[in-house]
């Protein structure tokens, strides 16, 4: 392995983390936001097709969850490209 790379090295098995902790953690919160803003885009239909139902174009269906699936999806990628600063 290079020098300037700093991995999480386990002696035993020489096994390397791709990632940091940090990162791993940005990556939590990024998959939290996008199942939050999933959950959110669910429901609003209805039972019978020939009934309408104008629940499905409220502000969260059509506003709050599709930021939150792109923050989750920003997030995702801000956890990918972080790198943490040598010391």
């Amino acid at each position: 392995m290079a020098k300037d790379i700093k991995n999480t090295e386990d002696t035993n098995t020489g096994f390397a983390f791709v990632f940091g902790k940090t990162n791993y953690i940005i990556m939590i919160a990024g998959i939290v936001l996008l199942a939050l803003g999933y959950i959110l885009l669910s429901g609003g239909g209805s039972d019978d097709p020939n009934v309408f139902n104008p629940e499905m174009f409220n502000g969260r269906r059509l506003f709050v969850s599709p930021i939150l699936i792109i923050l989750g999806l920003v997030t995702e990628i801000v956890a990918i490209m972080y790198k943490p600063k040598n010391n």
